[in-house]
């Protein structure tokens, strides 16, 4: 990573790993002028994969201290720049502080807060697409491919008691090392929430081939673990088998995308309901942008319909 340096009008950043590759380097303008932002612009900081303390603490350091770096979107490296800066953040969200991960960064009053806005974003996604009543009517289970911080998000969402009967039937966690694993562990102890849950180390793809088949119909299956957007390809093997009537949800939405076209090979012989990451894409920056410049922006109904479709022109040119 570069050396940051000031910015000369209001800045939101975007902490990742190829960000120049991300629509929201086109969206954002637009979202801008709509949203009444003025010059604000938005810059993206590319780290390497589980990158040293040090370049997130530096990011972090130069994010508080400038004046008009207003705050940050952090995607991939939640948790490894949550455990690296933890002392710098003066208010850490109750996300943040349980899950232990931060995908915002903001500023109020002088102070810089973390927050974790994953938890409202993955649940406003997941409202979307998932039937109503889905786990309760169908008995259906979770399949998460990866334990970062999508996935202690979702899993957090659809564990509540609050959930009453629609809850999973069974949760199953794969991660290919193990220290993930025991954190998404620790987590879902420290929540009790009674759903049954299975952590699986999975450092081949076959290894989730084998998970795979043994889910219930209905299920939903994440690939959360970046594949085919922060590296090529899939976290299954071409020989791997949905569910029938499964629900399959890939959380990128560009990339080479891999193990979407696994699933949609099977769309018609497996019945499966397909969703990629853009609209959680649209929920995971509203969230942000909203947080960050101090605006309202609805995530739902006409206005939300309107930043959906500047988005989709924005993106395509």
């Amino acid at each position: 990573m570069s050396p940051l340096e000031p910015a000369t009008a209001p800045t939101l950043y975007f902490f990742g790993v190829t960000t120049g590759k991300s629509s929201i380097m086109k969206v954002f303008p637009a979202w801008a002028k709509r949203l009444g932002l003025g010059d604000a612009v938005i810059k993206g900081v590319d780290f390497p994969l589980h990158a040293a303390a040090d370049a997130y603490r530096s990011a972090v350091a130069f994010l508080k201290t400038d004046p008009l770096s207003l705050g940050a979107l952090v995607t991939t490296h939640k948790i490894d720049l949550y455990q690296a800066c933890r002392d710098q953040f003066d208010e850490i969200d109750r996300h943040a502080l349980f899950m232990g991960e931060t995908s915002c960064l903001s500023k109020r009053d002088g102070r810089l807060v973390c927050h974790a806005k994953d938890p409202i974003s993955s649940g406003l996604a997941l409202d979307g697409f998932l039937p109503e009543r889905h786990f309760e009517r169908t008995g259906a289970e979770v399949f998460s491919m990866g334990a970062g911080g999508s996935t202690i998000a979702l899993t957090w969402r659809l564990m509540q008691r609050s959930r009453g009967a629609d809850r999973p039937a069974r949760i199953v966690v794969s991660n290919r090392s193990p220290a993930r694993l025991e954190e998404i562990r620790r987590i879902h102890a420290d929540l009790g929430s009674g759903v049954p849950t299975e952590y699986v180390l999975a450092p081949q793809p076959s290894d989730n081939d084998a998970v795979l088949a043994g889910l219930k119909p209905g299920s939903l299956v994440i690939n959360a673990t970046g594949l085919g957007k922060d590296a090529p390809g899939s976290p299954l093997t071409d020989a791997a088998t949905f569910p029938e009537r499964a629900i399959v949800w890939d959380l990128n939405y560009r990339g080479d995308l891999v193990f979407l076209d696994q699933a949609r090979a099977q769309r018609e012989t497996r019945d499966l309901r397909i969703e990629d990451g853009w609209t959680y894409f649209l929920h995971g920056w509203t969230q942000v942008i909203a947080e960050v410049f101090h605006i309202e922006i609805p995530a739902s109904g006409p206005d939300f319909q309107a930043l959906s479709e500047i988005a989709i022109r924005a993106a395509r040119e």
